[in-house]
């Protein structure tokens, strides 16, 4: 089945509880706030549309809610940098520590910890969201040479079986970009477009075995978000009759919501956890192939950024540590 266990990633995820804590306080917090901003924008729209007929109510009080629900949206947008850096990267940094098996250091705080740990890796947010945005496009262009080997096989109906396939791998590697951050965190390279490099060459020369685990893993992750969203369809449903004008599809996105925050809060680093003890037990002592590195090069162009970032380095200065990576 699959290589990882599920007692020693929960076990992981109890001793970074500050982080958990962290990355519920934000979830649920911008559940929350998604349906707060639905009800009040709702109100807002139903109380305009006392000015007209019962239609013209139902479309301010639907046009409302869309815009107090898009509002917050636009928000979590903006922030998702910030989120990236402070909550993901940094509970990552922790996860490795503790996976190596050594101890945090004493008098600090888990956050403080993760917070130096990340800005000497990636030294601004925006460093980090872009070597994160590289490493997704090489990712999808290995999830693509993985579609390519289905299309050869003579099986009939592969094109709708390879189209499923598809859409399969690609959440599944959802979790993997987190792993390759982390083996930059890992190596303490001061070149993080180096190596992330690596890390892909050596994901890529073992994608077999993580591509089964992600699967595994994908298949646990989204089953168990499943069933959150059919236990939270009744109060959902309840707090969507509460909004003004009871709109009717308000229940199925707040069960939605409910279930998105408990999969990012929670169940995303049990996920992230399982795959990288898996990704490191594997490229234990391994090289990166050049052959699979010259592949990459041909497959995906954000790889030979990778390459150029890596090669136009400069590490900060002393007197300058907030210099941006590349």
């Amino acid at each position: 089945m699959w290589d990882f266990s599920i007692g020693r990633a929960l076990g992981l995820m109890f001793q970074t509880l500050p982080f958990i804590i962290l990355r519920m306080a934000i979830y649920f917090g911008a559940a929350v706030a998604y349906i707060l901003a639905t009800g009040i924008g709702a109100g807002v729209g139903w109380g305009i549309g006392g000015f007209g007929d019962a239609d013209f109510q139902a479309t301010t009080t639907t046009w409302g809610g869309v815009i107090g629900f898009g509002s917050v949206a636009v928000v979590m947008y903006l922030l998702r940098e910030y989120v990236l850096y402070v909550v993901k990267a940094g509970h990552i940094a922790v996860l490795v520590k503790l996976l190596d098996g050594k101890e945090m250091p004493g008098g600090r705080s888990q956050i403080s910890y993760a917070r130096e740990e990340v800005s000497q890796r990636f030294m601004q947010a925006s460093v980090l969201f872009g070597v994160d945005q590289l490493i997704k496009g090489v990712l999808r262009a290995i999830t693509g040479l993985v579609r390519g080997v289905f299309t050869l096989l003579p099986i009939p109906g592969a094109r709708q079986l390879i189209s499923i396939a598809e859409a399969f791998l690609r959440i599944a590697v959802g979790f993997i970009d987190e792993v390759i951050l982390a083996y930059t965190i890992r190596t303490n390279s001061d070149n993080v477009w180096a190596s992330s490099r690596s890390g892909l060459v050596l994901y890529a020369q073992n994608y077999k075995p993580m591509l089964k685990n992600a699967a595994w893993l994908t298949l646990i992750v989204y089953g168990l978000s499943f069933l959150v969203f059919l236990v939270m369809l009744a109060p959902a449903a309840l707090v969507a009759y509460l909004v003004p004008g009871s709109w009717s599809a308000g229940g199925i996105v707040f069960a939605i919501l409910f279930a998105w925050s408990v999969k990012s809060a929670l169940l995303e680093p049990f996920a992230v956890t399982c795959i990288m003890e898996v990704y490191f037990r594997t490229i234990e002592g391994q090289q990166p192939d050049p052959a699979w590195e010259a592949k990459l090069e041909q497959l995906s162009t954000k790889f030979s950024s990778l390459k150029e970032k890596a090669a136009s380095y400069q590490p900060p200065r002393i007197n300058d540590p907030v210099k941006a990576a590349g």
